[in-house]
């Protein structure tokens, strides 16, 4: 069975592409260029996912809360407190072509001293007061780009072979 057969439309051989690693600067460039994420957190001991937006700056990255804040404000932790670990990804892979990118960063996430002053540069996607705002600081930032490879330089066809003498003819 063609292995496509399931995914009407798609290319019957995948292009060839290959995984690039990113260096810390790429990555957090690229991260800087979308503003839609998932941050990753712990809730009741179990791995949580939550998208959310964000802004890059300097290193770090911001995300806004609602008021009550729901499974995100229990990483509001105190000033003083080192910060509660989280992870945060964001990608760009395009679904017909399967090129892009994925950054993950990987740090603390502590409350923001004056969230009002990212109030007009990070806007709510849903319709909720946003009054509180985390930085993640990153420890750890990864990323892979998803990159076509080139296609092989095309080989230059044999010279013709007009007749063949044999020995002994």
């Amino acid at each position: 069975m063609d292995r496509n057969a399931a995914h009407p439309g798609a290319a019957a051989v995948a292009p060839a592409r290959r995984m690039e690693q990113l260096g810390r600067d790429e990555a957090l460039r690229l991260l800087a260029t979308v503003s839609l994420g998932r941050i990753v957190f712990t809730q009741y001991a179990l791995p949580a996912v939550r998208p959310v937006n964000h802004l890059v700056e300097g290193e770090s990255i911001i995300v806004r809360v609602h008021e009550g804040g729901g499974a995100l404000a229990a990483l509001l932790a105190p000033s003083e407190a080192p910060g509660v670990v989280v992870a945060y990804e964001a990608d760009v892979i395009d679904p017909d072509t399967h090129l892009g990118w994925s950054v993950v960063v990987t740090g603390y996430a502590t409350p923001v001293e004056d969230p009002e002053g990212y109030a007009s540069r990070l806007r709510p996607w849903v319709a909720q007061t946003m009054v509180r705002a985390l930085r993640i600081t990153p420890d750890l930032v990864t990323g892979f780009r998803l990159a076509a490879d080139h296609p092989p330089e095309p080989v230059e066809p044999a010279e013709p072979v007009d007749s063949v003498e044999m020995c002994g003819s």
